[in-house]
């Protein structure tokens, strides 16, 4: 059992922690491939065929396409977040562990949504897992500016208030990803098209 050997409310640096999480980003990108490599193409017999069989895959290979874009804009944000962050306390620890929990089951959230998208679960899987993962993305911000003397001490107060509003524009989008997507499925997620905007508009004009 680990000891505890320093006080509960003390800080630490950021690095192993930033280390460990682009680690988990690069593995969970990594294994949504697993869906394309493991998809069988059955009997192909010339290449009319080959293209047809292709073609099937089409689901496969938006919702490839849809989960690691949207990995590769939440590593973004977590590396955003932490151009900004010194320190860190256990809280914003663990909020990052249970971030990474999230972004983990990605990979096989996205193959639910790909193999059982006629299922009102099957739809939700993947907007559900993305919409977990960015809200703990912003509670771990939210504790960070709560705190920012030690853990943001770069931001004033109007920085600071800014960014905390527009830290909700993708909690916001992923709300309205998870209503609409079991009606119009994974085209939902084209509202995080949006999120840049939104987030200046949230933030003000004098951000």
């Amino acid at each position: 059992m680990i000891r505890q050997r320093q006080h509960p409310a003390a800080t630490q640096r950021t690095t192993r922690l930033e280390a460990f999480t682009d680690g988990v980003f690069a593995i969970a990108a990594t294994l949504l491939v697993l869906d394309l490599t493991s998809h069988s193409l059955g009997e192909v017999g010339s290449d009319a065929e080959m293209w047809s069989a292709l073609a099937g895959m089409g689901e496969l290979f938006v919702n490839f396409a849809l989960s690691f874009v949207l990995l590769c804009l939440l590593w973004m944000v977590h590396v955003q977040q932490f151009e900004h962050i010194a320190r860190v306390d256990s809280t914003v620890v663990w909020l990052n562990n249970v971030r990474l929990l999230f972004i983990v089951l990605v990979p096989f959230a996205t193959n639910l949504t790909t193999e059982y998208s006629d299922y009102f679960a099957g739809r939700l899987a993947m907007p559900v897992t993305f919409l977990f993962a960015i809200l703990c993305g912003w509670l771990q911000w939210a504790w960070a500016m709560r705190h920012r003397e030690v853990m943001l001490p770069d931001l004033d107060d109007a920085e600071a208030a800014a960014s905390g509003r527009g830290s909700l524009s993708a909690i916001i989008i992923a709300v309205a990803v998870v209503v609409l997507a079991p009606f119009i499925g994974s085209a939902a997620f084209l509202l995080f098209l949006f999120d840049g905007l939104f987030t200046r508009l949230l933030r003000g004009k004098g951000a």
